[in-house]
């Protein structure tokens, strides 16, 4: 019969087929995978606990809880508003709120940074009587490029700061070197020419327009110190592994009583709550369980084998193959589960080699965060954004959203390859 890695490796397998067959069921299909695992004795019940990654769970739900509160204030659309006063053409609007949009997700959700800059395009697009597919598609993939920048600002982030046991700031300077922040700001003001060239017959005329009134800044100031907040225990050596998630749960449990006490009414209470996206939670959950199981089994150290015998044992060939094939993979499939997956394999994988796990971890996210942006079904925010340009009536072709993913993605992504290799390794 079957030995226990060949078991662990089958049913590893159909998880990932069922993740992909039914993408709106897929925190179900981790958490039955999860429980197979634990019922066929592949992974012990007792070693539960320790599989999940409880920091990375908190952090997620904390920071989506907060974002809902932020953006139910106005200050998104305030700060769009202040910036589009200091452009003057369509095209140089563009880039302005592409540009924004990339800021803001480098510390909120990517979906939640289209979800608040879109509107700002579409109204734009009616204004000058343009068609705005091409506007949001920008806006998308400049806030699924960002979303790497940061600790907080892509799931792909918070996964490989648990991975690697990396901090806030280790984001914008990591052992002595500059972090993957640097990386992907470089990329993003590249790509910013590409998008110059891309709306180059945009120059139509704009004008400032009525200011966004904010209704309450505590939000505000509560998102700001969450950032600072994780900036400073930063510097804290030996701190407890749940410290992170324990300051975005905190701030998010203040910022909801001050909103429930401004407002009086059980909505206040109830939509932060809702917010928070529970399917992504439930799917981590289950899939930190599936990867305690496959590491067990031993599943790790062979798929770990497979890219050691692909790149012959040469640092470079198997770093081209990590970042690239991420690219594909992530094109396609959804670069949460993929990336969850795949950390501990580059831990394995570079202890084979003899070399520090940083190369491939950085390699991994800037093929599998930046390599969403190749087509309309890679990332969360870019079926956001067709969602939003569908809901208002425009429909979005494939070859629309190539047009710019393709030739934006390649330069952000070939960035982000050479300068990952060149600072490490």
């Amino acid at each position: 019969m079957f030995n226990q890695m060949t078991i662990a490796l089958i049913l590893f397998a159909l998880t990932y087929i069922l993740l992909l067959a039914l993408p709106e069921k897929r925190h179900w299909v981790a958490l039955v995978s999860a429980a197979l695992f634990i019922a066929l004795g592949i992974l012990k019940p007792g070693a539960v606990p320790g599989a999940i990654d409880w920091n990375v769970l908190m952090m997620i739900a904390g920071t989506m809880g907060l974002v809902s509160i932020f953006i139910d204030t106005g200050m998104p659309s305030l700060m769009a508003d202040v910036l589009l006063d200091k452009v003057s053409t369509v095209r140089a609007t563009i880039i302005a709120l592409s540009l924004f949009a990339g800021i803001v997700s480098a510390f909120v959700d990517n979906v939640a940074t289209v979800l608040m800059v879109a509107p700002v395009a579409l109204a734009i697009a009616k204004k000058f009587n343009i068609s705005p597919v091409p506007m949001i598609i920008a806006i998308s993939v400049s806030s699924n490029l960002q979303g790497a920048a940061t600790l907080v600002g892509d799931t792909t982030s918070i996964l490989l700061g648990g991975a690697a046991d990396m901090d806030f700031m280790d984001f914008f300077w990591f052992k002595g070197r500059p972090g993957m922040f640097f990386v992907v700001e470089i990329g993003a003001l590249l790509t910013a020419f590409v998008l110059l060239w891309l709306f180059r017959r945009d120059r139509q005329k704009t004008e400032a327009k009525e200011h966004t009134v904010v209704t309450d800044y505590l939000p505000t100031v509560l998102l700001a110190g969450t950032v600072l907040l994780l900036i400073g225990v930063s510097f804290f050596p030996n701190r407890p592994s749940i410290t992170n998630g324990v300051i975005c749960m905190t701030m998010f449990v203040i910022g909801l009583i001050a909103s429930l006490l401004k407002k009086k009414n059980a909505e206040a209470l109830a939509k932060p709550i809702r917010e928070i996206d529970y399917q992504t939670l439930l799917l981590l959950a289950g899939l930190f369980v599936v990867i305690g199981g496959i590491t067990e089994a031993g599943v790790i150290d062979a798929i770990a084998g497979i890219f050691r015998k692909l790149g012959g044992g040469n640092v470079f060939l198997i770093y081209t193959i990590v970042v690239w094939s991420s690219v594909l993979f992530s094109a396609f499939i959804d670069n949460i589960p993929y990336v969850a997956t795949m950390l501990p394999v580059m831990a394995k994988l570079s202890m084979g080699l003899g070399i520090e796990p940083y190369l491939l971890y950085f390699g991994l996210l800037t093929g599998a965060t930046l390599g969403g942006n190749l087509t309309p079904i890679g990332a969360s925010a870019n079926i956001t954004a067709i969602g939003l340009l569908r809901k208002d009536g425009h429909e979005v072709k494939t070859s629309d959203f190539m047009r710019i993913g393709v030739p934006f993605t390649l330069t952000a992504v070939v960035t982000g390859y050479l300068l990952v290799w060149l600072l490490w390794k």
